[in-house]
């Protein structure tokens, strides 16, 4: 008698899981990776004109995704042409007809793809930012660092706008399908209205009780205080939700550029006093809050006020990946850091002015400042950072350097256009064409200086 060979328990367990849950990017098919959310599970519910379709786990696929349960709901019910319907108390999430879990497994792949993944790493590890004023969202990933606008015109985008993520729609106490409701304020009048719930009237009954209290409670004499001491302050922080942080985060768009320059300076601040600037994930930090504030073109402004002091030709080495982060390919962010070094050389006069031409020959060697922006900042004096008497003492020192890249570009440019004009063609038996290059002179260019820098590529930072 052959005995039947058994597996594991623990196999047989990872088999049953692995069944329930699916790849969130399901176009990967790795049994390891690492991103699961669980498989829809979708149940039929009423008939004729009153079927509908209760996605029953929506809430927890919804948090594998990290974004709202109304979000994929809303989804299908705009790709499907049905009404939609959201039950926050008991977790139930309708689209009003009879459909398929496996259809609507498919639908939700279109709703990761457009406003889960992300367009750089393919990753779900991102958020979704809204910027109620301007009326866009944007995305930013935690895995690879990148932030843009959304690129989508799907009917969900106006949802979002509607009902950004920080806002928890629960606690309106109604769908976020239904329109407005009648006020309730009447209630002391007598007046209720017939078609709600027991449940909304016991809430609207509590409230107002509540707020008569307010006025007329037998502790009138109680005196209410909030203890706003440093450690209370971050007690409360941490038991504030998720949602709640992401609202206090996104309120920093409100103010004013010059409230979030501030906030970002405090930021590179504190890093630079705790000597943690050459880190490359705070580096990444610094860029992200930067994105985050919309504020990174003027971000250089902030490091050179920062890093930078008469001790400057040793401290751009220092950190000069971190600046590469902000103004490689970057000329609006290079228009910038040069009116920072003008401050930064301002300040110091004494020591620094002399060195101009050196100076902006090692930014420039380093790849932090392009030919472009040089010679865009030498054709025009600016009183724009410091007076105009001085930004021209600038200018005239650097006159030299900027002499130079000139002529080494002008050789440049004249050495590429002699090259084909000194192309040899020669013709074997065969007819076939041979072309030899007579090699060229490269332009004389001075000595650069040794920064004991190699060439980076920020992109494999």
């Amino acid at each position: 008698m052959t005995s039947q060979r058994r597996e594991p328990t623990c196999y047989r367990v990872c088999l049953t899981a692995a069944a329930m849950s699916v790849n969130v990017n399901r176009n990967v098919s790795d049994v390891f990776y690492r991103y699961k959310m669980p498989r829809l599970m979708a149940k039929v519910e009423g008939k004729g004109n009153g079927i509908k379709t209760v996605i029953v786990n929506m809430a927890e696929v919804a948090k594998a995704l990290g974004r709202p349960p109304t979000y994929p709901t809303k989804y299908f019910g705009c790709e499907l042409g049905a009404q939609t319907q959201f039950d926050f108390k008991n977790e139930r999430f309708i689209v009003n007809g009879s459909h398929d879990a496996s259809k609507l497994q498919d639908l939700l792949d279109g709703f990761i793809r457009k406003f889960v993944l992300c367009p750089e790493c393919d990753n779900p590890e991102t958020d979704l930012i809204v910027s109620l004023k301007r009326g866009t969202i944007s995305q930013g990933c935690k895995a690879c660092g990148y932030h843009g606008q959304l690129e989508s015109n799907h009917k969900l985008v106006t949802f979002i706008l509607k009902n950004p993520p920080n806002l928890n729609p629960a606690v309106q106490g109604s769908s976020l399908t239904e329109g407005k409701r009648p006020k309730r304020s009447n209630k002391r009048n007598g007046q209720t209205n017939g078609d709600q719930d027991e449940h909304e009237s016991n809430v609207d009954t509590s409230l107002a009780e509540k707020s008569v209290d307010n006025g007329a409670s037998d502790d009138d004499q109680t005196e209410w205080a909030v203890d706003v001491s440093e450690e209370a302050v971050r007690a409360r922080m941490l038991d504030l939700t998720e949602g709640a942080k992401n609202m206090t985060i996104s309120d920093d768009l409100e103010k004013s550029e010059k409230e979030r320059m501030d906030i970002l300076y405090n930021m590179v601040k504190s890093k630079r006093d705790a000597g943690t600037l050459d880190n490359v994930q705070v580096q990444k930090e610094i860029l992200n809050e930067a994105e985050r504030l919309e504020i990174k073109p003027k971000a250089p402004l902030v490091l050179a006020e920062l890093l930078f002091n008469y001790n400057i030709l040793a401290q751009v080495k220092k950190y000069r990946l971190l600046f590469l982060r902000f103004t490689l390919n970057d000329k609006k962010a290079q228009r910038y850091l040069m009116g920072g070094l003008e401050q930064v050389i301002a300040l110091h006069r004494d020591k620094l002015m002399s060195k101009v031409p050196g100076l902006l020959k090692v930014f420039y060697d380093m790849d932090i400042l392009g030919e472009a922006c040089i010679f865009e900042w030498a054709d025009k004096v600016s009183k724009k950072y410091v007076s105009k008497e001085l930004s021209q003492e600038i200018h005239d020192k650097a006159a030299p350097f900027i002499k130079w890249l000139k002529e080494a570009d002008t050789e440049e440019s004249e050495s590429e256009e002699e090259s084909d004009d000194d192309v040899e063609i020669e013709y074997n038996d065969r007819a076939q064409i041979q072309l030899k290059a007579t090699p060229q002179a490269k332009p004389k260019q001075p000595e650069p200086e040794d920064d004991g820098e190699d060439e980076v590529d920020i992109d494999a930072i």
